[in-house]
């Protein structure tokens, strides 16, 4: 069992929490609301800290799962951040969605003080977080992934290292990229079933069976056809990954024309309030360009 840390407690980083304390490891948490990590304290055991590196003190791996860039540098960094209570042999874990260049910067801050750092990225939404089966992106050296690999495991059901610190990152964006044009071409394939007088939800559950399945038209068919988008994974955070990926893909010179496209469709989406909408939501804008919403 493994002296822990877990910073931030949103609706990942709460029950990815849990698990660890479940787990039997000691787990401190940190969260900017500090009723949030009270609350959690009182579900789960364990204790908190009022500032990252209070509650990261002498910690041997702190797990991470904030915002983004900004919000992790906030909480790593700085004489209250996590680094500043870590010593040499401890490994930062970051779960954050966040650009390849900050993983890369943090780790090489962290190596200074002797500490591990690994990219790790998260894909399964609320659901694989509250039911301990994410699928976990990883980048960072042999080492310090091994070490933290167990600790990952008690809220993983697939974990893998790509490369060297950034690759984890790079690894979400590619499942980002995948899921934007499979949202939109599903929405697409419902409204067209819709417009032509089909069953749509039978349609859907059909062509679940063959090679147009996957586990969105899966989970998510019966939820866009009904107009119901609170399960799962918000526009404006798609967005926000969706512009690292961009971003991303600008410095290496690859086109990514399908994802620029469906970037600009989640902002219409935005734009009819629909910013916390899970992705799914992409339907909506088809009907209300076609009048019917």
């Amino acid at each position: 069992m493994a002296k822990t840390a877990f910073l931030g407690l949103g609706v990942m980083g709460a029950p990815m929490a849990g698990y660890l304390a479940k787990a039997g490891h000691e787990v401190s948490v940190f969260n900017r609301t500090t009723a949030k990590a009270e609350a959690w304290v009182a579900a789960n055991g364990g204790g908190f800290g009022a500032t990252p590196r209070a509650a990261a003190t002498g910690a041997d791996f702190v797990m991470i799962c904030v915002g983004n860039d900004d919000d992790l540098r906030s909480v790593v960094l700085g004489a209250e951040g996590a680094l500043a209570g870590l010593s040499a042999g401890a490994v930062i874990v970051d779960h954050t969605t966040a650009s390849a260049d900050v993983a890369r910067e943090l780790a090489a801050i962290a190596a200074e003080k002797g500490v591990g750092f690994v990219d790790a990225p998260v894909s399964g939404g609320q659901a694989g977080a509250e039911n301990g089966q994410l699928a976990i992106m990883c980048g960072g050296t042999d080492h310090d992934y091994a070490k933290a690999a167990p600790i990952m495991a008690v809220y993983a059901k697939a974990c893998s290292r790509f490369g060297d610190v950034g690759a984890g990152q790079i690894t979400k964006m590619v499942n980002q990229i995948c899921i934007a044009g499979l949202v939109q071409g599903i929405s697409e394939g419902i409204n067209f079933a819709e417009k032509a007088g089909l069953d749509a939800g039978a349609v859907a559950k059909l062509v679940s069976q063959g090679a147009g399945g996957s586990w969105q038209l899966t989970n998510r068919h019966e939820t866009m056809i009904a107009g119901e988008f609170n399960h799962g994974f918000a526009v404006d955070w798609m967005r926000k990954d969706m512009g690292i990926a961009l971003a991303q893909a600008k410095s290496m010179g690859v086109s990514l024309p399908i994802t620029a496209l469906v970037d600009q469709f989640y902002a219409d989406v935005q734009a009819m309030g629909g910013g916390r909408w899970d992705t799914s939501s992409l339907i909506q804008r088809l009907r209300r360009l076609q009048g019917d919403i």
